[in-house]
């Protein structure tokens, strides 16, 4: 088994490149807040997903965890909501919509010959890949992890999804490979199952008091 500490070192070399890319490229211009931030002072509870006790990670989680292990332990944060300023917005903006148009869209299947892999991607990748790799980006750039929290969901349809889920002061925004918009996690059209712990990144907790037989199946096995 190797350390995810010596695993992580070629996936920080590429976000330290793409960083130097989105400033060379005079992509982190000024982006104002997004506009129900700005109205009030006082953030409707609607805005933050409600928490309804433990629940069981997906697999695919597991066995990173098992590759990765330095990413599944506490990193000794204590903040329950990252403060949204202009200039993180802007860089939330910046990093959904490049790491959106640098990785292809593939499935596990294709690619490892399994049905189901989370990994770091380099040129292509499922949805969870996707969110491995902002979460990992932002974090280099100074997001709390705690505020960084990997998220499964239904999508209209009803297939399994994922995406990254931060918790801001002005309530809880989605980062998306299907969508360069960032959203409110209530105005996303997803149903939300269940993401990971702030406590405790290698645990997870349930976002929906019930969740059957088919959705823990579905939260197992996402589409792109």
């Amino acid at each position: 088994m190797v350390d995810g500490n010596n695993r992580n070192r070629g996936p920080v070399r590429r976000l330290r490149g793409m960083h130097r890319l989105l400033l060379a490229g005079g992509l982190l211009a000024a982006l104002a807040l997004p506009a129900e931030a700005g109205r009030s002072n006082v953030v409707a509870a609607e805005a933050f997903a409600p928490v309804h006790g433990s629940t069981l990670p997906p697999i695919g989680f597991v066995d990173f965890c098992a590759r990765y292990r330095g990413e599944c332990r506490p990193k000794g944060g204590t903040a329950s909501h990252l403060r949204l300023t202009p200039q993180r917005w802007r860089l939330l903006k910046e990093v959904n919509r490049f790491v959106n148009r640098k990785v292809a869209p593939v499935t596990d299947l294709a690619l490892y010959n399994r049905p189901e892999v989370w990994e770091y991607p380099t040129n292509a990748g499922d949805c969870e890949d996707y969110v491995l790799l902002k979460k990992k980006y932002l974090e280099g750039l100074g997001f709390p992890p705690e505020t960084l929290l990997i998220t499964v969901v239904l999508d209209e349809k009803g297939g399994g999804h994922a995406v990254l889920m931060v918790r801001t002061d002005r309530g809880d925004y989605v980062l998306d490979n299907r969508r360069d918009a960032i959203l409110l996690w209530n105005r996303t059209g997803y149903t939300y199952l269940k993401r990971q712990s702030q406590k405790d990144p290698g645990k997870w907790v349930a976002l929906t008091r019930k969740q059957g037989a088919r959705a823990r199946f579905l939260s197992n096995n996402r589409r792109r």
